[in-house]
């Protein structure tokens, strides 16, 4: 998959861009929680110091090393960053009274860290708003860290930013965060065996995670906000990297800020943990507005992971190859799909123009060409790929147990994988190997030789993410879940009154409540309304009422702090039943517990 040649190891200009700047490096070795949990540890990539061991792919070895560089670093006069304390980068840009903080990192007290090491530097400055350039965890998670609860600090961000936080870190919440200790690497040890980061940067931290509603709202390109006397030119740019983003620029210190949308690495148009799939198209268009808008003005670009670029000739070449790399793989992918090929036939023979294979920045280090490929194909023809041997496919283990039986039984099966694992053919070995193991999950055997061959194909990968997916399929092979330190419980107290029953309508067991019939209405009196909630066919219908509720099986009347009380457990001390109070035993009891711990590669 990876052409060696293309790539030119003695070009250390990343290196020299990643350490130019430096200011400070971390004070510290760990970053801990109230509760004494190592939340970072700086120390965990002390490891990648040293040369390339066979384990890794050099090119992903480079990267991150890249991403493993921690301190405070100056961008140019009045912009600074935090780097390596977290997955992401913390951006601090200095004003009139005091500075103004970009994407608090994904936990409270690895941005509380952060900002501190800046206060060392800089002086006891107070934070005066908080710009959030999109809808991804690691970007407004940590912001308890740099502005206290209930704080009157001006909170910006693009137009849809909660709505889409929402979506995709609570509806589906529970199997991405499954999904994504996959390809974070969660349960397997920093190492030359284990991991070396995701390519964005090392992980994501393990600490105190929060959302919070945006204040003012950037709505259409061209909106001009001075934060702080510093006067912010926004980009809006939905759809892209995130379905809510913006990029920004700085007039007064021609500095130009690109979010997520252009950083050193080809990114996800379908991220392997799950996500809505991006739209290659209008990424490109949006990296070309930004060029027209802003390029020519601008003496750095920088961006919420990874280093800067200095100068605009430099800058304006990264941003056009960027722009360039999502042009072709869309392009090009939606070419070959209407000459007939699906996505797998089309990322097997896909390649990129030489002029981008060999930019660094445009390596596949988190998102890979070959799934972005099938993601572009995914977002307009869907998961049926038209040959109708594919649209009544038996599931996994019914399809492997017929699979292993035409092979001649498990042994066969497995004495065949060793044959092609043998030859080279890991890919095809591990497809066998699936079926063994979904076949016989209790055979010990299968799931080794089968785990072996994940590590080798994890080994070498130029992708981070395909990378960590490899070795934790192999870790639970071998050891079981385990469950990780991950939650979205965080995010519970941002959700509206709507989206709180959004949420419990997904959880409904629908063939258990079947034939459950019940109304509930719920008056809230913090916030003066009323919900009306009823269960019928299996569907929770709600929303809000205006004028009268009508009757119910049980009126329930309390605050928005009680609702999450009641959900939590706490019972219905102190709040106002009206009705059949057992209507409240029915719902909960209708009512499925989200898994976090499902298997993945066992079935």
């Amino acid at each position: 998959m990876t052409h060696h040649d293309q790539l030119d190891y003695s070009d250390r200009t990343d290196f020299e861009d990643a350490d130019r700047g430096l200011v400070a490096p971390p004070d510290t070795d760990t970053v801990t929680t109230a509760d004494g949990r190592v939340a970072w540890d700086f120390r965990a990539t002390d490891f990648l110091a040293g040369e390339c061991p066979d384990t890794v792919h050099p090119s992903l070895w480079r990267q991150s090393q890249l991403t493993a560089r921690a301190g405070l670093f100056e961008v140019t006069e009045g912009v600074y960053q935090i780097r390596g304390f977290d997955l992401s980068n913390m951006t601090l840009i200095e004003g009139e009274r005091g500075v103004v903080v970009v994407d608090p990192l994904v936990s409270a007290e690895c941005a509380a860290a952060g900002l501190a090491l800046y206060r060392k530097h800089r002086g006891e400055r107070p934070v005066t708003a908080v710009v959030i350039t999109h809808s991804h965890a690691d970007h407004f998670g940590g912001v308890h860290g740099v502005i206290e609860e209930g704080s009157d600090v001006p909170i910006v961000a693009p137009a849809g930013y909660m709505e889409h936080s929402v979506a995709e870190n609570v509806y589906a919440g529970t199997a991405m965060l499954r999904r994504g200790g996959y390809y974070g690497g969660a349960p397997i040890e920093a190492g030359p065996t284990g991991k070396v980061g995701m390519g964005l940067g090392y992980a994501a931290s393990e600490g105190t995670t929060a959302l919070i509603p945006a204040t003012l709202d950037v709505t259409r390109t061209g909106q001009e906000e001075r934060l702080d006397g510093v006067l912010f030119r926004f980009q809006l740019t939905p759809g892209t990297e995130a379905p809510s983003e913006l990029n920004f620029f700085l007039p007064e210190r021609r500095a130009l800020c690109m979010a997520e949308n252009a950083t050193h690495n080809l990114h996800n148009i379908l991220t392997l943990r799950g996500a809505l799939v991006r739209d290659a198209h209008v990424w490109s268009r949006y990296l070309t507005e930004a060029i027209e808008l802003f390029a020519a003005d601008s003496d750095v670009v920088f961006a919420s992971h990874h280093w800067p670029t200095w100068g605009t000739e430099r800058l304006t070449r990264f941003l056009s190859e960027q722009r360039d790399l999502y042009g072709y793989l869309h392009d090009q992918t939606l070419r070959l799909l209407n000459q007939g090929l699906t996505g797998p036939e089309i990322a097997e023979q896909f390649e990129l123009p030489p002029a981008l294979a060999s930019a660094w920045h445009a390596r596949g280090y988190y998102g890979s060409v070959s799934h972005n490929v099938k993601a572009i194909y995914q977002r307009y023809m869907g998961w049926y790929d038209g040959n109708p041997a594919s649209l009544w496919e038996h599931p996994p283990t019914a399809s492997a147990t017929r699979y292993v039986d035409c092979l001649g039984g498990v042994d066969a099966t497995l004495a065949k994988a060793k044959e092609y694992t043998e030859a080279g053919d890991l890919r095809f070995a591990v497809q066998l190997l699936k079926h063994a193991v979904y076949a016989a999950p209790d055979r010990a055997d299968a799931k080794e030789q089968l785990a072996q061959a994940f590590e080798r194909l994890g080994y070498g990968a130029e992708c981070a993410t395909w990378r960590n997916c490899y070795l934790v399929g192999a870790h639970e092979l071998r050891h079981g879940v385990k469950p990780f330190a991950l939650s979205a419980g965080g995010f519970a107290g941002a959700l509206s009154v709507d989206e709180v029953f959004d949420s419990l309508a997904i959880r409904v067991n629908g063939p258990q409540a079947w034939d459950e019939r019940l109304s509930t209405v719920w008056k809230f009196t913090d916030l003066g309304t009323t919900h009306r909630a009823t269960l019928n066919n299996g569907v929770l219908v709600h929303g809000e009422v205006t004028g009268e509720a009508g009757p119910a099986d049980l009126t329930v009347t309390l605050t928005k702090p009680q609702l999450f009380g009641l959900l939590a457990g706490k019972g219905t001390d102190g709040l106002g039943l009206d009705g059949d109070a057992a209507v409240l035993g029915r719902l909960f009891a209708a009512l499925d517990e989200p898994d976090p711990a499902f298997a993945v590669v066992t079935p």
